[in-house]
């Protein structure tokens, strides 16, 4: 039996090569969505009226729009938002963000967990916010989980949900939610050259997000998964020496630097999905593609988690083959070259895990320049005859300076 393809009676169709969901077993995987018809643009009801411009607001009038489009593909699956178990919100502008929480609220009256990011822009102009959800059965059970020792949020999301054997927590970020950046996350001015502010924001957010595995019955050897947004990626390689005192195994891991996060004076934000233990896993690695201190992926049971994959080997920078010859100017481009890069390298670990690029459920492509998008999506066509659920963000710059793209996926199979 196949994965099962979702499709919103309600929801418009892509542009774009992805589909609008995958139901695996109990999983939803749903694609990222944007206040877009794709006839027009963002639609008249996506919009402000001009001629009533004290009634509403553009970013709750997308985030409904959005909401709204989410919900019909949730009910495809025969769900409902109270099924849903993770969240993220990408929006293009965090001064929207109180505005666009009063309209969460009313989807949600119990919160998921949430991760919420400034990223560059979205994929049609105008569109102001990107909502990723993932969901459950609604005759699945599942836990809310309150870490003991982590901070109640302000905003409107839970710290974690407890689905079968999988811990969905929210992103975390150096915040006490009183004072802004907690004291002890910030480098103490009188001791300006013991630790740094973004070292003592990462050991911060870790002992929060600890709390929470703890509270689920986990442990941070039994994370599956990171994603990690940072405002500035000079501060990756001190980030990453905190990061090794906490993960003394590897971990599939993604990379994104973004414009801003929730609170001013935050620098990172961390997103972990986990097991429970003893569950089995799996290891695999992409030979010949050597990555710091993460793996490829991890197999669970039968969904493979991947690190998000750019064009290097991580020991040169871009590569050749991933790299236009300048003697060749007509032939090829960059974003191509680097997209096909990168999905050689998931087509050979997945292979290795025993799995096709069929089996994939929800993907994710981080680029540093939207105007990429129309060539990378002609190679992304060539590997995904039928598509996955996608969304697809501009974002900051890559580990490796001159890459272009970032792919992160998630695959299932029968």
């Amino acid at each position: 039996m196949n994965n099962e393809i979702l499709k919103g009676v309600k929801t418009p169709t892509p542009m774009a090569h992805y589909c609008q969901g995958v139901l695996h077993h109990n999983t939803i995987y749903a694609a990222g969505q944007i206040a877009s018809d794709y006839q027009t643009g963002v639609p008249s009801e996506a919009k402000q009226a001009a001629a009533f411009p004290y009634y509403g607001s553009n970013i709750q009038k997308q985030a409904r729009y959005v909401l709204q489009n989410l919900q019909s593909v949730f009910a495809s699956a025969g769900s409902d938002f109270k099924d849903v178990v993770k969240s993220q919100v990408f929006l293009t502008d965090l001064n929207d963000f109180y505005y666009f929480d009063q309209i969460w609220k009313e989807f949600f009256p119990v919160p998921p967990p949430r991760t919420t990011v400034e990223i560059g822009a979205l994929l049609v102009p105008g569109c102001k916010v990107e909502i990723d959800l993932w969901g459950v059965k609604s005759q699945v059970p599942r836990q809310v989980i309150i870490g003991a020792k982590t901070p109640t949020p302000m905003a409107h999301y839970s710290q974690g949900i407890l689905i079968e054997n999988i811990l969905y927590a929210a992103g975390q970020i150096a915040s006490d939610y009183q004072t802004g950046v907690a004291p002890e996350a910030i480098q103490d001015p009188a001791f300006p050259y013991y630790g740094s502010n973004i070292q003592k924001q990462t050991r911060y957010i870790l002992n929060n997000i600890q709390s929470v595995f703890d509270s689920a019955g986990c442990d941070f050897k039994d994370v599956v998964k990171a994603q990690i947004f940072l405002t500035d990626l000079n501060d990756f390689y001190y980030f990453d020496q905190v990061w090794k005192d906490y993960f003394h195994h590897s971990v599939p891991r993604t990379i994104v630097e973004v414009q801003k996060l929730l609170v001013p004076g935050c620098r990172i934000e961390i997103d972990l999905w986990g097991i429970l233990p003893n569950t089995p896993k799996k290891e695999i690695h992409v030979q010949n593609n050597e990555q710091p201190s993460f793996c490829h992926g991890l197999i669970v049971n039968d969904t493979l988690y991947t690190s998000g994959q750019i064009a290097s080997d991580h020991k040169t920078p871009l590569i050749q083959i991933a790299h236009q010859d300048p003697a060749f100017p007509f032939y090829g481009s960059e974003i191509q070259k680097q997209t096909r890069f990168v999905m050689n390298n998931f087509q050979k670990l997945y292979q290795q895990g025993g799995f096709d690029l069929a089996d994939t459920v929800k993907a994710q492509v981080f680029l540093s320049d939207l105007n990429d998008f129309y060539y990378f999506d002609q190679i992304w066509k060539e590997y995904f005859p039928s598509p996955p659920p996608r969304t697809t963000l501009e974002v900051g710059k890559f580990l490796v300076p001159g890459c272009k793209v970032q792919v992160d996926l998630t695959a299932a199979k029968n």
